[in-house]
């Protein structure tokens, strides 16, 4: 039950607050009397307008919020010498991980600074590379990017997504390859899709159009359909959609040989139904290979009516089935790779030969297996890092993946599967020293005696003296692991003298599906638990104190930083919550919001309720407290996490704080929840971070 009381406070009054001898005037916000009762408790929500993020008045706080903090971050001396170390920095060519269709390669490349990185187009891999699509001509800004593509088996077509301002929400268009024209074709209201090519079509997912508030309401009735080359959309074959569950996501794809079709359902972000279809027989029905919801079902190849399949049903760590499309009863598959210690990542099938990746606390390992599982070998691999791939075919030999860490830059290699012997194919391009830093890896103890890893990157010879600046981040949700990976942004800080600290907390998926599962629901403190003791860890060991420690996360991790900020305010000196979940009560209200409840719960469970509100960020600032120095990210097109949860978050912040330090919301315009950021925009935002990252830790940096 609602009630909405008209009493209002005036939107013109300011308050001040004080940081570093300077007074920042905070726009007040206006507050109504709005108050939502769950199961006999009340909840104030008075900054409940500002998820109309449309509104005149919505507009003016932005503005009027961003106007607050360009004055702060202006008055940091330093903050134009990051920026030119970041554009240096940044300024090196970088390439993706090629793949191989019909008769051509293709790759994507970014020279350095370009707003989004080019494909090309080459015969062979020797052969004279070509721009077969530039992201970049198709907005003035860069703000339009590519999202997901495909090639058709021949080779003769590609399918591309595009998004405009960072929104989930894409248009796919055709290509033809030998020509490079640009079809007729033009699919809209296209989201979560991927897009799998049969003959002269290929199948994608997409909603109705929405009646409004597309930015922010509700995704329901998720549907599959079947587009044949230059056909209007609403011709489009309808394949599959669920009327009874509007809540559900489906998927569709055609295996390597295009004789079937399988089929994906989802209630949240883990867990699906596997069905699959005979597509040789036109009449035939799918098959429903797997229940839903519970285990993971990814279909890796398929040898006849035997697939291979990827799960974690029996086997947290996951493992390698064949299921036989004549009896699929899960008491005839068969292991074709068993579960080990290690988490099976994936799995590809490419020169004959099973390819499988695994995650050994929290980095990559890949063996190359036989069709029946048999071990050939392991994958060199350079170091510890992070593998991006593989790229390869069933009947050819030859593949391509990446390899990265925190001091190796993203390196692409081939791979020759039979030989096992993987070659530099592009290497990295930049400019940077890596020998003078190291990575450890340490293991600490969370509050209920668990053993957590976690990453430290720091200059060579780092003295433990207590008072090294520290940049603490996690993610901690929906089984995503946090392995190593290069980051040109975090340069500048390790550059300075800075700690970069990446704990695997429990909600990911470093150590499996129970690792995963320990940090979800009514066991989410468990992650914010892990958080606080990798911080109490540094302290204890003497890397850094309170006042030198920077948490950042983004998306699940804006929640952690946002829960563990409200939980241990004395802890940290500077928390960057970018685009967070804040609001734990209302988030599955909007967009996919509702596909979350699996590793949240939901305020519409009493039980689950009285628990979210325990943590939930938004409602957890307290007035009278002093909060750490905070900078709150978000974007005016995120329509992944919208944004209405960082802007009551940080209505609500400023209100409470006690203290000098700041309390500040940096909104991005034209932009979404990351994905296709154009890197003008990269480089704007990580120097705002970067600059108030060092101004409240105390820095004084120096730039050569």
């Amino acid at each position: 039950m609602k009630k909405i009381l008209l009493t209002l406070i005036p939107a013109l009054l300011m308050m001040t607050g004080c940081v570093n001898n300077e007074t920042i005037r905070y726009p007040e916000t206006r507050m109504t009397d709005t108050v939502d009762t769950y199961f006999g408790t009340e909840v104030p929500d008075p900054y409940r307008w500002l998820e109309n993020d449309t509104s005149a008045e919505t507009e003016a706080w932005v503005t009027a919020q961003n106007e607050v903090t360009n004055a702060y971050l202006a008055k940091i001396p330093y903050r134009e010498q990051i920026r030119e170390r970041l554009t240096e920095l940044w300024n090196y060519p970088r390439y993706g991980v090629p793949f191989h269709k019909g008769n051509y390669y293709f790759f994507f490349k970014n020279d350095g600074i370009q707003n989004q990185s080019i494909l090309y187009i080459q015969d062979s891999l020797t052969g004279e590379p070509r721009v077969f699509l530039d992201p970049n001509k198709l907005s003035d800004d860069g703000t339009t990017s590519l999202g997901t593509y495909s090639v058709s088996k021949d080779g003769k077509y590609f399918a591309f997504a595009i998004s405009k301002a960072g929104s989930d929400w894409n248009e796919i268009y055709v290509k033809e390859t030998a020509t490079g024209e640009q079809l007729s074709d033009k699919l809209e209201w296209v989201k979560f899709s991927g897009i799998s090519w049969k003959g002269e079509g290929f199948y994608y997912s997409r909603y109705d159009k929405p009646r409004g508030g597309e930015l922010s309401s509700k995704n329901e009735y998720h549907k599959v359909y079947y587009h044949k080359i230059g056909d209007p959309q609403d011709k489009d074959v309808l394949v599959y959609e669920n009327p009874g569950h509007p809540l559900r996501n489906v998927g569709a794809y055609a295996t390597e040989d295009e004789q079937f079709l399988v089929l994906q359902e989802t209630e949240s972000t883990s867990g699906n139904t596997l069905y699959i279809k005979d597509l040789s027989k036109p009449a035939s029905a799918f098959v429903k290979i797997a229940e839903g919801f519970r285990y993971d079902y990814y279909v890796v190849s398929n040898e006849g009516t035997t697939f291979m399949i990827r799960t974690n049903d029996g086997a947290p760590r996951y493992r390698l089935v064949g299921v036989d499309l004549k009896n699929p009863a899960p008491s005839a598959w068969k292991t074709i790779i068993p579960e080990k210690e290690e988490v099976l990542e994936s799995a590809e099938f490419a020169g004959g030969k099973i390819i499988a990746q695994y995650i050994q606390h929290a980095a990559s390992k890949a063996f190359v297996h036989n069709p029946d599982g048999t071990l050939l070998h392991e994958l060199d691999l350079p170091g510890i890092g992070t593998l991006n791939g593989f790229n390869g075919n069933r009947d050819e030999s030859q593949a391509f993946f990446g390899f990265t860490s925190f001091t190796f830059p993203s390196t692409v290699y081939t791979y020759d599967i039979l030989k096992n012997e993987s070659e530099v194919l592009y290497p990295a391009g930049i400019n940077f020293d890596a020998t003078q830093f190291e990575v450890e890896q340490v293991f600490y103890t969370s509050k209920d005696s668990t053993q957590v890893p976690m990453f430290l990157v720091h200059k060579n010879g780092m003295v433990p003296d207590g008072n090294n600046p520290v940049y603490l981040y996690g993610y901690g949700g929906f089984n995503v692991s946090i392995t190593p990976s290069f980051s040109v942004s975090r340069l500048v800080f390790l550059e300075q003298g800075g700690v970069i600290a990446i704990a695997n907390i429990r909600g990911g998926g470093e150590y499996g599906e129970d690792w995963h599962r320990a940090g979800t629901k009514l066991l989410k403190q468990n992650v914010f638990d892990d958080f606080i003791a990798a911080a109490e860890y540094l302290v204890e060991k003497n890397y850094t104190n309170p006042e030198k420690i920077a948490i950042a996360g983004g998306s699940n991790g804006g929640l952690l930083v946002g829960a563990c900020m409200t939980q241990r305010p004395d802890l940290f000196a500077v928390a960057l919550p970018a685009v967070g979940v804040m609001d734990m009560l209302r988030f599955h209200k909007f967009t996919i919001g509702w596909a979350w409840t699996d590793d949240y719960g939901s305020s519409e469970d009493s039980t689950q309720f009285h628990y979210l509100l325990g943590y939930s960020p938004l409602h957890n600032l307290k007035p009278g407290t002093c909060y750490p120095a905070t900078l709150v990210t978000t974007a005016d097109h995120d329509d992944r996490v919208v944004p209405a949860h960082s802007f009551k978050f940080a209505a609500t912040l400023q209100k409470h704080q006690s203290c000098n330090n700041p309390a500040l919301i940096r909104i991005e315009t034209k932009a979404g929840h990351g994905a296709g950021k154009p890197v003008s925009k990269m480089i704007e935002e990580a120097t705002d971070i970067w600059a108030f990252t060092m101004y409240n830790l105390g820095m004084n940096p120096s730039f050569k």
